[in-house]
């Protein structure tokens, strides 16, 4: 069983926060939301802190990480044991609520699920700093699996606003990660006419969703975000056609601007700006998101952009001990 801490602790705040770039957002999801922010032990408004954003993986929002947890630790657990042990220093760190129709979020500004880009960078960011004293120049952001995501994304089109990143099993190469899903979401697909509206619809009135129900609901939430179309039904289109299962090019590319294997190969000049750049994968990720992983960590190389890169003898789950490492490293990024 595991011991609790029972050292000094910090303190969780809970803000709300009214968006404007969340109105009207296609899905009818909340534009008020909770900000949940974790300042250190002997917090002082008196002097600057760091800032950390954490983003959450699919199917989570920012409270999940502050909720107790059997025989592991929450992240506010985490960082006052880490502060306490003298691995890093004092910090604040906010945990967004980002959660959608579609069950989590990827980060980036899409028409049919919402602006998250823009509404995490230029309205979060700004409204932690209008209410707890950041140091210039330290901010990071980091995450694992669709956070992971975000946090590589964001470091690569917003080093305005971050300046070190960490991605723990990052979403990463589309055609091992996505391809092998779209049969399972054509199976459920087929029993409703082919009409995502109608098994969009079907996902939300259950009362109870199966593993099957979250994957099938995910894949339609990862072709909301990378594949927008105000002009269709649900605002998106599938990279695959109906009945047959072809793959269609024109739609699929627009997939593909999206991956960061893609990406890193046309983003060095935002990566230099950044102080720092972590990412970890497990060596048998079953997403297979360690293939991707490695692309990017041999692109960062053959760039010559300076990188932490961590490969775990483990798989996709439960891997929040990888923050041990992930959040000393930022914190000595942002104050070196």
């Amino acid at each position: 069983m595991l011991k609790r801490f029972v050292g000094p602790r910090g303190e969780v705040h809970r803000l709300r926060h009214d968006s404007q770039v969340l109105r009207g957002n296609r899905p009818g999801d909340p534009h008020v939301r909770d900000l949940l922010v974790y300042t250190p032990p002997g917090f002082a408004p008196s002097r600057t802190y760091p800032l950390l954003v954490d983003l959450i993986g699919y199917t989570g929002s920012g409270a999940s990480h502050t909720n107790w947890k059997p025989f592991g630790l929450n992240l506010v657990e985490r960082l006052d044991i880490l502060l306490d042990r003298g691995d890093i220093g004092p910090m604040i760190v906010a945990l967004p609520d980002c959660f959608t129709s579609y069950g989590g979020n990827q980060y980036i500004d899409s028409s049919a699920v919402g602006p998250y880009m823009s509404y995490v960078c230029d309205e979060i960011v700004p409204f932690i700093e209008a209410n707890f004293p950041i140091q210039p120049g330290s901010r990071g952001v980091f995450g694992k699996s669709s956070g992971g995501y975000g946090a590589m994304v964001h470091g690569m089109m917003r080093p305005d606003v971050w300046n070190a990143i960490a991605s723990h099993s990052g979403d990463a190469y589309w055609e091992w990660l996505f391809l092998p899903v779209m049969p399972r979401l054509l199976n459920r697909l087929a029993k409703v006419d082919f009409d995502p509206e109608r098994l969009l619809a079907s996902l939300h009135h259950k009362e109870k969703l199966t593993n099957g129900d979250v994957d099938v609901l995910m894949t339609l939430g990862m072709a909301a975000h990378y594949d927008p179309d105000p002009e269709a039904p649900l605002g998106f289109q599938l990279p695959v056609r109906p009945v047959t299962g072809e793959l269609r090019p024109e739609r699929w590319a627009n997939w593909l601007r999206w991956d960061p294997v893609r990406m890193v190969e046309h983003s060095g000049p935002a990566l230099r700006r950044l102080k720092g750049f972590y990412l970890d994968c497990g060596d048998h990720d079953q997403y297979n998101i360690h293939w991707g992983t490695r692309m990017i960590h041999a692109s960062l190389e053959r760039q010559g952009i300076e990188h932490a890169y961590s490969a775990f003898d483990d798989d996709h789950s439960d891997v929040d001990y990888r923050m041990d490492i992930s959040l000393p490293w930022l914190w000595r990024t942002l104050t070196a």
